[in-house]
């Protein structure tokens, strides 16, 4: 195992001196030393951390982008587009999560993990594995400087244990509040509800407190819970639909606030536990500055948004939107790290599981069928 000192130590030696990119668990030290240095700028999906490497590698930086491959997808545009189009070079640390195999991880990392490094050969993208070893990464770096080269991107594929983690530097958002007092708070308020919650903790929290077959965890597809949430309360404008989501969820694609906002669909609740950072994959940092969540709901048409600070708040505003149109945004400030690991969904139910329970839920009450 390389420690992350080391492993960073090495990238700076070779010139690389802009990071970026979206967290990953199995890069959490990595993450923790570039924060500790000031070295890393958080980005809220990979397609913007890589055009900010870009950016920077045109300004005269030498950029590395830090990501996880369930968010190759987000990248395969602006490295296609952008950064194969105009031969800008670029050194991607990417985590191989579901790989080698599919069991050693959660069922959403299966795909990518067995078509990772097929995407990156259909598209022309040179990679290696990286090996639990100074010598591995000497060589890989090695590679990645002849392909720098010749202004072609390389990807440094980092599996499971080939980095060591380390302390994350402290973040939060100066609130007390836990994140299962939060969802604690919550759960009354369902009622018969639809429920899509983000994906980590906030799963996992919601699945240990209040598991009922009309919540559909979201694990994996990162900052599309209220896509899903929207199109199930277009869809259905006879049911009410609760989104839970995170900080990190929510800034990832903001577009789908405004959406939500120019639709209006008066029977969605957005909700939004923000602890500035990634809990599930380390404690990282979603950004330096707290987001005026009211404001920025109103702004692009929710009818009402408010932030809560308390339990108390919560469940006042709860009551307070209850049967009111929406959509509603309520943020729900909650500190980073706090309460213990809450169980994995996987342990008791598959995804095939939580689909089939989730759409009987949804269409029983009015005697839809399930289409197949």
């Amino acid at each position: 195992m390389i420690e992350a000192e080391v492993f960073c130590g090495a990238l700076e030696t070779r010139g690389f001196d802009f990071f970026t990119g979206v967290p990953c668990s199995y890069l959490q030290g990595a993450f923790a030393v570039l924060e500790r240095r000031g070295a890393y700028v958080p980005a809220p999906n990979e397609g913007v951390a890589m055009a900010m490497a870009a950016g920077a590698q045109l300004a005269g930086r030498r950029a590395a982008l830090l990501v996880q491959n369930s968010g190759l997808g987000n990248l395969l545009d602006p490295l296609t587009s952008l950064l194969m189009s105009y031969d800008i070079p670029l050194l991607v640390v990417m985590s191989l999560r579901g790989w080698p195999h599919a069991r050693d991880d959660e069922p959403h990392h299966e795909v990518m993990g067995r078509g990772t490094a097929a995407l990156l050969d259909a598209v022309g993208v040179a990679h290696e594995v990286l090996g639990p070893s100074v010598d591995s990464l000497d060589a890989v770096l090695d590679r990645a400087e002849r392909e720098y080269r010749h202004d072609r991107c390389f990807a440094l594929l980092v599996p499971k244990a080939a980095l060591a983690s380390c302390p994350v530097p402290g973040t939060g958002t100066g609130t007390v509040m836990r994140r299962a007092d939060a969802v604690a708070a919550i759960c009354p308020h369902l009622g018969d509800a639809l429920v899509y919650s983000t994906t980590g903790m906030i799963s996992r929290e919601l699945f240990g407190l209040d598991d009922r077959p009309g919540n559909f965890y979201v694990q994996g597809s990162m900052g599309h819970a209220i896509g899903l949430g929207l199109g199930t309360a277009v869809a259905r404008p006879d049911r009410r639909v609760v989104v839970v989501d995170g900080d990190g969820s929510a800034l990832m694609h903001l577009g789908g606030l405004a959406l939500v906002g120019d639709r209006k669909p008066p029977n969605l609740t957005h909700l939004v536990l923000d602890n500035g950072a990634y809990d599930s994959t380390g404690g990282q940092r979603t950004r330096a500055h707290p987001v005026a969540w009211d404001r920025l709901a109103l702004s692009v048409g929710y009818r009402t948004a408010a932030v809560c600070r308390t339990v108390e708040q919560v469940h006042a505003c709860l009551e307070r939107v209850a049967g009111a149109p929406g959509p509603h945004l309520v943020a729900v400030q909650i500190a980073s790290g706090a309460g213990g690991t809450p169980p994995r969904v996987t342990s008791v139910l598959d995804n095939r599981g939580i689909r089939e329970r989730f759409r009987f839920a949804a269409c029983a009450a009015t005697g839809l069928g399930v289409d197949r």
